[in-house]
């Protein structure tokens, strides 16, 4: 049965957080919007996420590809700020979380701060890789505490990968996914998440398994959702960040698809009626006459 919540930042056990992928920032190399369009991009895609049922959002901003890793300039901490206050508008009681891609973890901070959204997701939090940007040599993770803590940031969680997608984990061979867990929550991560190989591929039921055995923080799923899979992952799973199965023809890039988006709420749905109608001392229906 899927387990207990263990924090409220995500709402509740089995949430579904759809990913919100704004558009390419000025000075990147795919931008092609202004401001203010890529502002009311965001809105419509939070928009249908609210309307057919999810329970958070995730802004991130996967069009600004190929990566530059490190701190980001003020236009793109700027632009995503004004993207998480037009969000935080539409229903400020929906946990909002902040990615900054590559490596733009403290820029991330300081935008929830200033946006009031309730956590952050973040890459290379403990151990290096490398990934299709580079290599990635120095954990996060004790810059960005300190930095938290510095800003008075301490009730922004950080939701940190371990074994990354697009990533290559060939210098951390000898570390098992749940020695990687270990690591992150020696390091105070607030919760885990993990994915599979790539944006929109199944994550392993196994390395769930193994990582909700080896520590006790919460623990989210970072790829490829179906709603055919929901009901295995919801097992070891407190919740489920949802971006290309959401999206019209499956693909990342496109904007969310609400009958794709209703299907995986009734998915969640149908998977934590059953889970509790499992569940010891739990109320039968009543039989028709």
């Amino acid at each position: 049965m899927p387990p207990t919540a263990r924090s409220t930042f995500i709402g509740r056990s089995g949430a579904l957080v759809g990913m919100v992928h704004v558009h390419a920032l000025p000075a990147t190399p795919h931008a092609s919007l202004t401001p203010d369009q890529l502002v009311r991009r965001a809105i419509a895609d939070a928009r249908t996420y609210l309307r057919t049922g999810f329970d958070a959002i995730i802004i991130e901003n996967m069009h600004d590809r190929p990566y530059v890793h490190g701190t980001k300039p003020p236009e793109v901490v700027a632009i995503m700020t004004r993207v998480a206050l037009a969000i935080r508008e539409l229903d400020a009681r929906i946990p909002l979380g902040i990615q900054i891609l590559s490596g733009g973890n403290a820029d991330a901070l300081a935008v929830a701060l200033a946006s009031g959204a309730s956590f952050i997701r973040c890459e290379n939090f403990a151990f290096a890789h490398v990934a299709d940007e580079g290599l990635l040599a120095t954990a996060e993770a004790g810059p960005l505490l300190r930095y938290r803590r510095s800003i008075g940031a301490d009730h922004i969680k950080i939701c940190c990968d371990i074994k990354k997608k697009h990533a290559s984990h060939a210098l951390t061979a000898d570390l098992s996914i749940a020695d990687a867990a270990h690591g992150a929550e020696f390091f105070s991560a607030d919760a885990l998440i993990v994915t599979g190989s790539a944006t929109g591929k199944p994550t392993s039921t196994d390395d769930l398994a193994e990582v909700r055995a080896a520590c006790r923080l919460p623990l989210l799923v970072g790829s490829g959702v179906t709603p055919n899979q929901i009901p295995e992952l919801l097992v070891h799973a407190d919740a489920l960040i949802v971006g290309s199965s959401s999206k019209v023809g499956g693909q990342w890039s496109n904007d969310p698809d609400p009958a794709r988006c209703r299907a995986l709420v009734k998915a969640r749905d149908k998977s934590l009626r059953s889970a509790t109608a499992g569940r010891p001392g739990a109320s039968k229906p009543r039989r028709s006459r």
